[in-house]
């Protein structure tokens, strides 16, 4: 009996540790999800409860309470160390030290700085700069730089990356433009010798894969194309070209299974216990690997939960596999309290999660094809939710694909990308190495690019938080061991993520998108039954705009086709996007106002001067001036009508235009206004605004940029007209209602505390 007893209460003591560790965790991701922080004062009064609480039989509140305050306090500190408004967009002559690997494409210089000095007091202690037609740097050099620097700031729409959480999650303080500089100190440290080595490793012989060599080695993937980057997401094996925990964990395993055979073979020294060596072994492999990769923020996390796991294996593997992994978490979370800002923290320990629900607790053993097998099904399924609520494309053909990329990249490319990089200084031997490691990963992006093309990523529309719970409990139930009952139940409750209920307008009425794409353009119009899109955002060389942003809304919104793509003119700022919107949806119809300027593959048609349609009770007309030639006068202006409700799309227009406009006495009075040429000076004139009338403008523009978009003199006109300005670099992408009279829903008013407002 008293063995029962002490056997009850060592389970109970297991049940509250991790219960407890559970809260605390808990406790450390709540401010991810609040639209403010509390104040100081209700964090300390939080605190000290917890402490009181965690000192009585109320552990875990305690616990919960404490990991909220000091998730509360750093994300303070982080908010705390961003650049003051009253030094927003100014230029500072300051000094600091090159840290993480410079990147160097189509003449632009992306470089992270820190240790900064300056003789202006409240600059950011760590930088996130660009210095276009910059010269070559290297990590670890001193610069002096000046700089114009901006509070974070990014793109905020329905869909999308959120760029502010990364900047807060990765502590930078700023973001800035260099105008000129000079080099203090040459290249020193672990930093330098990591450039050193990435520039050996894109200058060997791999079969035109050095760029993927050298983000496998050193975490460096600016060598990846963009091509790259589509295939690797398209089918789910993004994770094998970054530095990750599966990459550290992987190389574990391989240095701990080599002393273990070594050990069953009798060929490991008896004088050595084999498992401490297998487990220090692994340890200090994985460590290295994460100096070498520059011990970014998920290399980091991957480490931590490398020691825990070696060190569950070593000392603590009668406590289960549960206590290790929330060990892990705690760990991170404690440390850095802002990684659950990152989507990448919340994908690794699900991974991990899901791998040990599928693995643990089951009967009979799987043969190693099986096991494979079943853990691709179980991350494809598994994390289906969380890709969903993060806003992430899901890859259809990611299970299949991971199938043969994992084990080819684990197993062969990575043993062989790293040894070769080691043996660099033996002639041929290194080289050799690198070269067979590149003519594999070439086989393999070409094996991913032909999957890609067969099944592309799909971004299913957005589901309703009801819906979204019960497909996740549908997952989890088909995740639990067969036989268990219920377990089928779990696709019934999945149903609604193959049927989502796509919220349209109803007849007569429509809703219109603005959206934030920085300096450019671009607004969708949605009825019933139908979808158009007017511009398609801007595209900077590689950066486009029109694949980032504007297919992510529209796959959001549950756009599968669009009626008709309207691009107002060709500039790249309305324009750019096309092509990348014309790839990735059906487009029935593309007209311009300077067809002959854009891409012969969009075939587009001109912009017919007094055509007019009607889609499910909403009335589109078209206009363009008849002697314009070419550029902004050239723009095809859109006039939307549901209900008597009026919005006018105006391009890029000139004052000019605009007169011509209002002289050829066309219907122009509108209740929205899309103020013509991002609001430049030469737009938006007096006699254009009267005719107009308009109760509302809309600012499509990027934040400081280099146009001084919108010109003081047009929002005044604006303001004494009595019209509200509604801004999309200060409000995000804007919601329209047309035909229901309801003002305008901003997207930053969905608050966030690392949002600016």
């Amino acid at each position: 009996m008293r063995r029962v007893g002490q056997r009850k209460e060592k389970d109970f003591a297991m049940h509250s540790m991790r219960a407890g560790m559970l809260a605390l965790a808990g406790g450390l991701v709540l401010p991810r999800f609040l639209p403010t922080l509390p104040p100081l004062w209700l964090v300390l009064g939080l605190a000290v409860l917890g402490l009181a609480c965690a000192a009585s039989r109320y552990r875990s509140a305690g616990l919960l309470l404490l990991g909220f305050g000091w998730a509360c306090v750093n994300a303070q500190w982080a908010l705390d160390g961003r650049l003051a408004p009253a030094l927003d967009g100014r230029t500072f002559w300051l000094e600091g030290r090159v840290v993480g690997l410079p990147d160097r494409r189509e003449g632009v210089t992306r470089f992270e700085m820190t240790a900064i000095e300056s003789r202006h007091d409240g600059l950011p202690d760590r930088l996130r700069l660009a210095w276009y037609g910059g010269p070559d740097m290297r990590a670890g050099e001193r610069w002096r730089v000046a700089a114009r620097l901006k509070r974070p700031h990014g793109l905020v729409n329905p869909q999308g990356f959120d760029y502010e959480a990364w900047l807060l999650a990765g502590g930078f303080g700023a973001t800035g433009t260099v105008k000129a500089g000079e080099r203090l100190e040459a290249a020193k440290g672990a930093g330098g010798w990591r450039d050193g080595l990435r520039t050996r490793l894109l200058g060997v012989e791999a079969a035109g894969r050095q760029g993927a060599l050298a983000a496998l080695v050193v975490g460096d993937a600016s060598g990846l194309s963009s091509a790259d980057w589509r295939a690797l997401q398209a089918t789910g094996t993004v994770h094998l070209m970054v530095i990750s925990g599966q990459h550290v964990g992987m190389l574990a395993g391989l240095l701990y299974g080599l002393v273990a055979v070594l050990a069953r073979g009798g060929l490991w020294p008896r004088r050595l216990p084999w498992l401490p060596s297998a487990c220090a072994l692994a340890l200090s492999g994985a460590l290295a690997y994460g100096w070498l990769a520059g011990f970014e923020v998920p290399v980091r996390r991957a480490c931590l939960m490398v020691a825990v796991v070696l060190l569950w294996r070593l000392r603590f593997r009668h406590l289960g596999v549960w206590l290790p992994l929330l060990v892990a978490l705690n760990g991170v979370l404690l440390l850095d309290p802002l990684a659950s800002l990152q989507p990448g923290f919340w994908l690794s320990f699900g991974a991990v999660a899901l791998l040990a629900l599928v693995f643990s607790g089951r009967l009979g053993a799987w043969r190693w094809w099986q096991a494979l097998g079943r853990a691709q099904w179980a991350a494809a399924l598994g994390l289906l939710p969380l890709m969903l609520a993060l806003g992430l494309p899901v890859s259809l053909s990611g299970p299949l694909a991971n199938l043969v990329a994992v084990p080819w990249v684990s197993l062969l490319v990575v043993p062989a990308a790293l040894l070769g990089a080691l043996l660099l200084p033996v002639p041929l031997l290194g080289a050799g190495l690198l070269w067979g490691a590149g003519l594999l990963l070439s086989v393999l992006f070409d094996l991913l690019a032909l999957v890609a093309q067969w099944q592309p990523a799909w971004l299913p529309p957005t589901l309703g938080p009801v819906a979204w719970g019960l497909l996740a409990l549908g997952v989890f139930l088909l995740l639990l061991p067969a036989g268990l009952p219920g377990r089928a139940f779990g696709a019934v409750l999945a149903l609604p993520f193959l049927f989502p209920g796509v919220e349209l307008p109803d007849e007569g009425q429509a809703r219109v998108w603005v959206l934030d794409v920085g300096q450019g353009l671009s607004v969708l119009v949605q009825t019933q039954g139908h979808a158009l899109l007017y511009d398609a955002a801007p595209r900077y060389g590689d950066f486009d705009l029109g694949e980032r942003v504007v297919v992510p809304v529209l796959r959001g919104l549950g756009v599968s086709r669009l009626d008709v793509m309207l691009l107002s003119h060709a500039d790249s700022d309305h324009a750019g996007g096309a092509r990348a919107v014309a790839d990735a949806l059906p487009v029935l119809r593309t007209v311009s106002g300077e067809p002959a300027r854009l891409p012969a593959a969009l075939a587009a048609e001109d912009c017919r001067r007094g055509e007019q349609w009607s889609w499910d009770g909403v009335h589109f007309r078209l206009w363009k001036l008849e002697r314009a030639a070419t550029g902004n006068a050239a723009s095809c202006v859109l006039m939307v009508e549901a209900a008597g409700e009026r919005l006018l799309l105006t391009g890029d227009i000139d004052a000019a235009t605009e007169g011509a406009l209002v002289e050829e006495g066309w219907p122009i009075a509108a209740d929205w206004l899309l103020v013509p040429h991002h609001g430049s000076r030469s737009s938006t004139s007096a006699r254009f605004l009267d005719a107009v009338g308009p109760r509302d403008a809309l600012v499509s523009r990027g934040m400081h940029n280099a146009f001084g978009h919108p010109h003081p003199l047009v929002v005044e006109r604006l303001r004494s007209a009595g019209v509200r300005v509604h801004d999309t670099a200060l409000d995000g992408a804007l919601q329209l209602f047309l035909g229901e009279r309801k003002p305008l829903r901003r997207q930053r008013d969905e608050r966030r505390f690392w949002r600016e407002k």
